[in-house]
């Protein structure tokens, strides 16, 4: 943290978000099932914000894709100082998987997550933010929207879904410049009207071949891919020879999302690894989710040393892949460029890419014993250090940028299966260390950003000689990112976000492989975020038996 003080502004933006948070913290009933979260909401302006209702009152209950008209606020013209997305959803009491739920603007994705599972005497509802303002390029016209929440109903799968959505245009507060967003944003979809596209293997690619703006100074790539039916549960999965007697899916733990440009390795996004609430056991994520389960957060890939490539306005193609996927990932992309103001053409060079392909390691290290008992472990692992680096000459002068990033990912995996038991420990890491260094005209500006998501899963069953048995599942996930940047050497901004989820449950199944119930249930959150402007988020929640037991607001931000 910098010594700076917050600006008149950054204490404004303070003292709403705890009023939000008190608000928040009051919507959360203490001894209720119902979903709850300790996300804060998205930080904006106190300003008087423009709504525009984007769908009310929308029921899924099939498979069809919904539309809806968008127009721009006439009385809140931009630029803006924030636009915030915001949605509520609900699903009746009754049996219901957990879906995926999507919000496009004309191609471009706006929303992505899933949804909370239903009980038979116990619906859920839910509310979802999105910072939306570096999409501020895609909502200055008027354009058809859509939302694809696909949903089962008949004699079995009773829960319906309702949803509602709006976007929140907040004016720059007195003597506040609105923010530079992005002067394009170009969505990576399976059409015109959005969709995502589904990812089977290495070799399949979310793709477009453009012809670019000239003057392209910076670019990035907000990349979503999301694990689905053989891939949802990746990071369980084991080396192919074993999978059979481990009792895993194959194709090992290892899964990374790579960007390309023209076949060209650009940038790597590695794959976070979502829960969703009807994941390993269900009743692990009552009343609270998985970290962003419900509200997934793209990885933004910055392409920048690539602006001079893509300004000698020839067609370019821009690819998104995942390694290792084994069917599928449904994945989507939104390309942000930053243009020069002041030329139509912009020259430059890439001067150097040392990223290469993903060259994973993996051991086994399996005994199976006479008894047919099986102990020992598999391990995959994979590492990027890599610097990329190009200049751009723009009216305001020439601007060097340099991408450098340590990627770790490691996957260990134990167990010992036995007559009567099956155990499978599971521990994940990834970290990402990013120094992006740019040079120009005002001097040297260093942003270094470290993300840490680690996660633990231990899965533990016991079966009876009735035929009965029991899952216990402790499940510790965690989601970090700190950053910290400099101007010629001297602290100018920096930031920590913590989100953590600790969940417990044992599961019950009764001899003729019925749910008979769950027990020892217990779990909780920990969100923490501030800022050296003086932003400051605090909120802990706790849950056991399945419904909220307390909330704590504030720990941290006195």
């Amino acid at each position: 943290m910098t010594n700076s003080q917050p600006t008149k502004f950054a204490f404004t933006i303070f003292s709403l978000l705890i009023l939000l948070s008190a608000v928040a913290a009051a919507q959360l009933k203490i001894g209720s099932g119902n979903t709850a979260t300790a996300d804060p909401p998205v930080p904006h302006p106190a300003t008087t914000p423009c709504t525009v209702v984007l769908f009310k009152g929308f029921i899924f209950n099939n498979f069809n894709a919904q539309s809806f008209p968008y127009t721009p606020p006439t009385a809140c013209p931009g630029p803006w100082g924030a636009v915030v997305l915001t949605a509520d959803f609900s699903i009746s009491a009754g049996i219901q998987y957990d879906r995926t739920a999507n919000i496009w603007l004309g191609p471009t994705n706006i929303y992505f997550g899933t949804t909370a599972e239903d009980q038979p005497n116990e619906g859920r509802n839910w509310h979802i933010e999105r910072d939306l303002t570096d999409y501020s390029a895609i909502l200055t016209a008027a354009q058809q929207g859509t939302v694809d929440l696909g949903n089962l109903v008949n004699q079995t799968y009773t829960g319906v879904i309702h949803g509602s959505a709006s976007l929140q245009f907040y004016p720059p507060a007195p003597k506040q410049t609105a923010p530079r967003v992005p002067d394009q944003v170009i969505g990576f979809s399976a059409g015109s009207t959005g969709g995502t596209v589904g990812l089977g293997s290495t070799s399949s690619l979310l793709e477009q071949t453009l012809t670019l703006p000239t003057n392209i100074t910076s670019l990035f790539f907000d990349v979503f891919a999301q694990s689905q039916s053989g891939d949802e549960f990746w990071y369980t999965c084991v080396p192919n020879d074993v999978a059979a007697e481990l009792e895993s899916c194959s194709g090992t733990a290892f899964r990374e999302s790579e960007v390309t440009i023209d076949g060209n390795p650009a940038g790597v996004a590695p794959v976070y690894p979502w829960i969703y609430t009807g994941g390993i056991d269900p009743f692990l994520w009552i009343p609270i989710p998985g970290v962003q389960t419900l509200n997934f957060k793209p990885y933004r890939v910055n392409l920048t040393p690539f602006a001079s490539v893509l300004d000698d306005g020839q067609p370019h193609t821009i690819a998104l892949s995942v390694y290792n996927a084994d069917n599928y990932f449904s994945a989507t992309a939104s390309l942000l460029l930053y243009l020069d103001h002041g030329a139509t053409q912009v020259t430059g060079a890439l001067t150097e890419n040392t990223l290469d392909t993903p060259a994973p390691v993996y051991a086994e290290n399996i005994h199976v014993g006479p008894t047919g008992n099986i102990s020992g472990s598999v391990s995959a692992k994979s590492s990027h250090n890599f610097q990329i680096s190009g200049y751009v000459n723009t009216s305001y002068g020439p601007v060097t940028t340099t991408v450098a990033q340590n990627i770790a990912f490691a996957n260990v995996q134990t167990f010992n299966i036995k007559s009567a038991t099956y155990v499978q420990d599971i521990n994940q890491s990834t970290n990402v260390h990013s120094v992006v260094t740019t040079k120009n005209s005002s001097g040297t500006h260093v942003n270094a950003v470290d993300r840490a998501w680690p996660m633990t899963m231990d899965i533990s069953l016991v079966f009876n000689p009735d035929g009965s048995f029991s899952q216990t599942t402790d499940v510790n996930q965690y989601f970090q990112t700190s950053q910290q940047a400099k101007l010629n050497g001297q602290p100018s901004t920096s930031s920590l976000l913590q989100d953590r989820v600790i969940s417990a449950d044992t599961l019950l199944i009764n001899s003729a492989g019925q749910l008979a119930g769950n027990e020892n249930q217990a779990s909780s959150q920990t969100y923490f975020g501030s800022t050296s402007a003086g932003y400051c988020y605090s909120e802990a929640i706790t849950g056991a038996a399945n419904v909220l037991t307390s909330v704590s607001t504030g720990t941290g931000c006195n």
